[in-house]
């Protein structure tokens, strides 16, 4: 029936060719579009951030609201394209799935759980030239750095850091976490630079004019040219010579960071530890915004899946004694989590983090099969592990046909999701947790 709410609708004629493929199930039904609430809102969200700040540029009377706005310019330039992107990708993926059945795999239907990334302790090692670092000679050169980081439509911002040559590494304090990425995630690494004017050049230059008057004006001449100099209270207001020498501060100049270089992480880079990965340089010597890096990246990258903490499934099973006709043992409570099945004496011990009667491996390699039971054996799951060099089998027995079948469905998504996240699920990583960021200043 059509209603006018709807925002629209597809007849297909009866007797068409269309009509015969879904009469024989050759064919899905193409499926309304559905929404996208969250990320329409991020899209949104960001249209209004950026149009605001491109206001707000041309009235910032402070360096330092002039960097701001223009790093969030490019916060939201980057998260308008992520959520583009992402609304396109999800129309891609449903157009797949409205393919014909025959076309999809056996296992097209199963999607690996979502996992928590954490990148943390962020170093970028600098390359300062002899000069400039240990003699201090040439112009003191400035910039404002930050990281974005990126997976999926999730994007966040490390807080700006001013580099000049007195520092040896570019270091970003605390942890960025990602909660919602799955085992094929890309975490884009981008490091953005501003070149600002050198405070210390500029502020030499007035006392070295100076001293140079004071010289050659003589003791009281130069006396007064260098009170006009440095604004002291010997300087004569409404002189013409004051004028000409004390200039009124220049305007605010625009800031503007571009992308200094890149990185890419994957699952293959995770590890519970610190680790070095190469930066991919985007810039020259001659940019206002070079910093000389050393193309490497420090960092600690790690990731913990879901299984790993969330329970797979829960539920009462027997265990059977091998060469047995029927369950001979008595009633365990058993939770599917992380590497192990953990059988209990009751929930109240579960529920209590006591230590379990039994633990039964589970990892990437266990293989599970049903036991269907029959001939007054009750149906069941048989988990194998290779220890020793020797196969053992655990064969847990069901209160039902259908509670076998949810154990059965429960192991081969675990499985599958220990398979995905690899060397995630062999050990549990440690998870930072990001300090609160501070407002910037008004």
């Amino acid at each position: 029936m059509f209603r006018r709410d709807e925002r629209c609708r597809a007849t297909v004629a009866r007797g068409s060719a269309l009509d015969m493929e879904l009469r024989r199930g050759r064919c899905r039904p193409p499926a309304p579009a559905p929404q996208e609430p969250e990320l329409q809102r991020a899209l949104e969200r960001a249209l209004r951030v950026r149009e605001g700040a491109r206001r707000l540029l041309p009235a910032c009377s402070r360096p330092e609201q002039a960097l701001e706005t223009t790093k969030t310019l490019v916060l939201c330039d980057a998260r308008v394209v992520a959520a583009g992107g992402e609304l396109q990708r999800r129309q891609e993926a449903r157009l797949r799935g409205a393919r014909r059945p025959s076309d999809a795999g056996p296992g097209a239907e199963r999607v690996p759980c979502r996992g928590t990334v954490c990148i943390s302790d962020l170093r970028i090692p600098l390359m300062w030239k002899d000069t400039e670092y240990f003699r201090n000679k040439g112009e003191l050169h400035r910039c404002a750095v930050f990281l974005l980081l990126q997976v999926g439509a999730e994007i966040h911002d490390t807080p700006t850091v001013l580099v000049d040559r007195t520092l040896t590494d570019i270091c970003f304090e605390g942890a960025v976490l990602f909660s919602e990425a799955g085992p094929d995630f890309e975490l884009k690494v981008e490091l953005y630079s501003a070149g600002l004017p050198g405070a210390g050049a500029q502020g030499s230059t007035p006392k070295k004019l100076a001293t140079r008057l004071s010289t050659s004006l003589g003791r009281s001449g130069g006396r007064r040219a260098r009170a006009a100099l440095e604004g002291g209270p010997g300087s004569p207001p409404g002189s013409a010579g004051t004028g000409a020498l004390v200039l009124p501060p220049p305007g605010v100049p625009c800031p503007r960071f571009q992308l200094l270089a890149h990185a890419t992480l994957s699952l293959a880079q995770v590890h519970d530890g610190f680790r070095t990965h190469d930066l991919v340089i985007a810039a020259d010597e001659q940019s206002p915004c070079w910093v000389p890096l050393y193309g490497r990246m420090c960092c600690r990258l790690a990731a913990r899946p879901r299984c790993i903490d969330t329970p797979a499934v829960t539920g009462t099973l027997r265990l059977q004694a091998p060469g047995a006709e029927g369950p001979s043992r008595p009633t365990l409570f058993c939770v599917l989590r992380g590497p192990g099945l953990l059988c209990y004496s009751n929930a109240h011990e579960a529920d209590a983090g006591q230590e379990p009667t039994l633990t039964i491996a589970v990892t990437k390699d266990t293989r599970v099969r049903a036991e269907p039971g029959g001939h007054g054996q009750p149906p069941g799951v048989a988990v194998t592990n290779r220890l020793g060099g020797e196969e053992v089998t655990h064969a847990l027995v069901a209160e039902s046909v259908a509670e076998a079948q949810r154990w059965l469905e429960a192991f081969e998504q675990h499985l599958y999701d220990l398979a995905q996240w690899k060397q995630c699920c062999e050990e549990l990583m440690r998870i930072e947790e990001p300090p609160p960021r501070r407002p910037p200043a008004p």
